[in-house]
């Protein structure tokens, strides 16, 4: 096979890319994207690499969480607000609660193509290509929605600008200020208990700002009382996207991908010869691997000599998603076994795909309680092998949405239609999610201790 460069991609196998019907349209397309700004910096990707790198030593916690797949229609300043709230939310919780640094990286501004199961759909007898996300075609289920647009790849990038511009604006302008947080919560928590929970935990933390103060630590002096960095990330599922915003970096001559500050290789893409892992093996940035039940410890040794050949702390996240009934049976061999090898991997759990089910109504859900038993066994699991539990990684929102049932405010199978929003996957609502921000924090505190 060729030397790697940014299209060596083009000469290995690849999976779940789109079939373009207008070849000419997509070279014009990339040629386009290939000319724009980046949306991110070298800079920026490196200083993230430096915080990951203390989470694999244990000396933080990543949070990775955000939109299953972003939407041309739900584009809104409002929604991208609620999500940068829930996501301060939950850090402040493990930041607080649990003691520890936490790094935050959304699932946000550029997390557009998805994976499927089947390269086809059928509703009543109508058989239609598969929605691949925003990115690729339309959701609406009719014969030309469902055809691959590569004009799509440039009102992705477009709004993935325009989704940085106001995050970067929200953790600069006031609204990550440490002493607007009892302000952060959005205002529809159902269960009492929870909202206590946290407006018990926002006036410790008034109260430990104050004490500061008194000591001359103030937002005038320690800007990181006022401001947070939210860094992002996306499945680098889309090769002609991802090639044509990765440059050369003119300080270093190194090749980043500067459509995120962190990309991964979901569990149907991550062959150690194709395509995908070739093309995220030639970039500095921080990459993520999902590894599902089926993963042996051989797999993820191949996997970090191909992603992580010199062995960097912060360079490879390893993102377990195995379910709730499989990873206690799975999981503790792959640690074990790999262990002795001495690869520098920080270990985080999706505990939403592996718990994936289909309700009695047909709609595609998650019981919270699944979600939960799943971190908590991989904490259990890394303890019991005296490896580090380094990050979650969630599918979840910052509105109202019923799509996972249990939790917070107990939605019900029932429950599930009056505001199921999603174009693809379920999602924690911002309750489920804080819910699960203080379980974690109760494990990482442990783990810490």
């Amino acid at each position: 096979m060729s030397k790697w460069n940014k299209d060596s991609w083009r000469d290995y196998n690849i999976l779940q890319q789109p079939v373009y019907p207008d070849t000419s349209k997509l070279r014009e397309c990339e040629d386009k994207l290939s000319k724009l700004p980046p949306l991110v910096f070298a800079g920026e990707v490196r200083n993230l690499k430096d915080e990951l790198a203390k989470v694999t030593q244990g000396h933080g916690f990543l949070l990775q969480g955000g939109d299953c797949a972003e939407s041309f229609a739900n584009f809104n300043a409002v929604n991208i607000r609620d999500m940068f709230k829930i996501i301060l939310q939950m850090a402040i919780v493990l930041t607080f609660a649990g003691g520890c640094p936490v790094v935050k990286v959304g699932r946000v501004a550029g997390q557009f193509a998805k994976p499927r199961s089947s390269d086809y759909e059928e509703i009543n007898g109508v058989k239609l290509p598969s929605y691949r996300g925003d990115i690729i075609n339309g959701f609406e289920f009719n014969e030309s929605a469902r055809v691959p647009d590569p004009k799509r790849m440039i009102d992705a990038y477009y709004q993935s600008a325009s989704t940085l511009n106001l995050l970067r604006a929200f953790s600069r302008g006031g609204l990550a200020n440490l002493h607007e947080v009892h302000r952060w919560n959005l205002g529809f928590v159902k269960r009492s208990e929870l909202d206590e929970k946290f407006e018990k935990l926002a006036s410790e933390l008034t109260n430990a700002l104050k004490f500061m103060e008194a000591c001359g630590v103030t937002t005038s002096n320690t800007p990181t009382l006022s401001e947070t960095k939210l860094y992002t990330s996306h499945e680098a599922l889309l090769l002609p996207y991802e090639e044509a915003l990765t440059r050369v970096d003119s300080l270093s001559g190194d090749w980043y991908d500067c459509s995120a500050h962190m990309l991964w290789i979901g569990e149907r893409t991550r062959g150690v010869d194709d395509a995908h892992v070739h093309f995220l093996s030639g970039v500095k940035n921080p990459i993520g691997c999902k590894i599902g039940p089926n993963a042996t410890a051989d797999d993820v040794i191949k996997l970090a000599n191909k992603l992580n050949p010199n062995n960097e702390n912060g360079r490879l996240n390893i993102i377990i998603r195995m379910g709730a009934d499989k990873i206690e049976s799975r999981l503790p061999n792959i640690l074990k076994d790999i262990k002795s090898e001495g690869l520098n991997i920080l270990w985080s759990i999706d505990p939403m795909h592996g718990n994936t089910v289909k309700a009695s109504n047909g709609y595609k859900t998650r019981e919270f309680d699944n979600v939960l038993r799943e971190v908590k066994s991989f904490f259990d699991i890394h303890h019991a092998c005296g490896t580090i539990p380094g990050g979650v990684h969630l599918e979840m929102t910052g509105q109202d949405v019923t799509e996972c049932t249990g939790g917070a405010f107990k939605v019900t199978q029932e429950a599930l239609a009056s505001r199921y929003e999603t174009q693809c996957d379920p999602r924690l609502n911002a309750d489920q999610a804080l819910e699960l921000a203080f379980l974690i924090a109760d494990e990482v505190k442990k783990s810490r201790s």
